[in-house]
């Protein structure tokens, strides 16, 4: 629950208006907690002009940076580079070539507490964060999916049970083999006969975005943090790319994720390739224009 100053409040009643929960009142000029529940969102911190707030719950390590300087001032709507941000957003890309240089943990780190910058459903903030540090870590990851999609090649290439598929499984192996089984059987080839790595492109360190029981919208929320990643990541110097072979891989065959260390009911929603990157874009590409509806 929050925590009033008394001697610092000066009762003007912004924390009271922007709390979502009702935690906060007015009592004879000052801010009191009287609400039976807190989002401990940090709003009622943010929000007042004397530092008379403050949520217990909440961890200023976790917003203390540690590769660059931040100096904890908000941001208000319309005040930072429109532009700066487009050009952001348009400028990351996918990496898939990457350097031998490893990543410092203390740059990891960071681009965590830049995840965790992202909205949650209720704010429950129950991300789970797994890193792999270090080449060996993520081939050893890379192993392991490939073992499960070998497994699911030469059931694929099962004529009956691509029939069994068909007609009791909504021919999903069907579907598998008609959209990516060669595409697989080449780059399992490459990465056991070549050690040529099609699953993280040579990645030194990966981060595995989950979440832990009881939030209300976990996928959504993992993903918000991992779109956070992505763009803190570029703009750290460092390329990125998501991996959906490997989640698939961990939702699928769960000694995967223990493997990792991760118990079994955090599911992994979203993998992280990290790296400095061995290419570069001196132009940002177009898009393809989606599907738009206004309503009205």
């Amino acid at each position: 629950m929050p925590c009033i100053d008394n001697e610092r409040c000066i009762g003007c009643g912004l924390c009271v208006r922007v709390c979502p929960a009702d935690t906060l009142s007015l009592r004879d000029g000052k801010a009191v907690v009287g609400g039976g529940r807190s989002l401990a969102c940090g709003h009622c911190a943010a929000v007042c002009p004397v530092d008379a707030v403050r949520v217990t719950a909440l961890d200023d390590e976790a917003a203390r940076f540690e590769t660059l300087r931040t100096d904890g001032k908000a941001l208000a709507p319309g005040e930072f580079d429109a532009c700066l941000l487009v050009r952001l957003l348009r400028s990351r890309r996918s990496c898939r070539n990457y350097r031998e240089r490893p990543v410092a943990k203390e740059l990891l780190r960071d681009l965590i507490r830049a995840g965790i910058a992202a909205p949650s459903g209720t704010n429950s903030q129950k991300w789970t964060f797994t890193v792999l540090e270090s080449r060996e870590k993520v081939v050893a990851l890379g192993d392991r999916v490939g073992s499960f999609f070998e497994k699911l090649n030469r059931l694929a290439a099962n004529p009956l049970a691509r029939l069994y598929s068909r007609l009791f499984g909504n021919d999903a192996l069907g579907r598998y083999h008609r959209l990516h089984f060669r595409t697989t059987a080449e780059a399992l080839r490459l990465w056991r006969q070549e050690e040529r790595d099609r699953l993280f492109h040579g990645a030194v360190a990966a981060i595995l975005v989950g979440s832990r029981p009881g939030a209300s919208c976990p996928a959504e929320d993992a993903l918000l943090a991992t779109q956070n990643i992505l763009l803190a990541a570029h703009a750290l110097g460092l390329g990125s790319c998501l991996v959906g072979f490997a989640v698939e891989a961990m939702k699928r065959d769960r000694t995967i994720q223990q493997a990792m260390g991760i118990p079994e009911d955090e599911p992994v929603y979203a993998v992280i390739a990290l790296g400095y990157p061995d290419e570069s874009y001196p132009r940002v590409a177009g898009r393809k224009w989606p599907l738009v509806r206004f309503s009205g």
